[in-house]
């Protein structure tokens, strides 16, 4: 018996479209939530530090910064997942209080000791520019405003 090739091409075509009709199928079974792309936008730092201030070398890195001071960190969980114990940063002291914007990470002088928390919102009252903190991990502000004077320093760099 011969099989004429419009037939194996016929009989081909049929087995393709029954393998696609299966595939499409199951990848209409499998449920993707909408949301996996569509995070909610968060309040991020703001950019402390230019492109053209960072040198990148085979050997060093370079920080082309003013004014920078060195901070490390205690295990208070706080900043969990951000921030541990473990890792280290660039602080510059910002020159006015208007430059701190929601999503900055600030460490300032509390009653006790420093304290390193994002600014969750800007705000003004009487005594002027005020800062509501809220460590990463922590379910509630800080119960103070964070006043400019208080404040030590903004986070420009983490290194891990």
């Amino acid at each position: 018996m011969v099989v004429s090739n419009k037939f194996i091409l016929i009989m081909l075509f049929l087995a393709l479209t029954l393998l696609l009709i299966n595939i499409t199928t199951i990848s209409a079974e499998i449920q993707v939530p909408s949301s996996i792309n569509q995070a909610n936008e968060l309040n991020s730092p703001s950019d402390w530090i230019s492109e053209d201030q960072i040198k990148v070398y085979d050997d060093k890195v370079v920080l082309e910064l003013e004014g920078t001071t060195w901070a490390s960190f205690t295990d208070t969980n706080s900043m969990d997942p951000f921030l541990d114990e473990t890792a280290n940063a660039i602080e510059i002291m910002p020159e006015s209080a208007k430059e701190i914007q929601n999503g900055d990470i600030i460490s300032y002088q509390s009653k006790d000791s420093v304290i390193i928390h994002r600014v969750i919102y800007v705000g003004e009252d009487i005594e002027g520019t005020y800062y509501l903190v809220q460590g990463d991990n922590n379910n509630y502000p800080d119960p103070v405003k964070v006043r400019f004077n208080e404040v030590v320093g903004v986070l420009v760099a983490i290194i891990y």
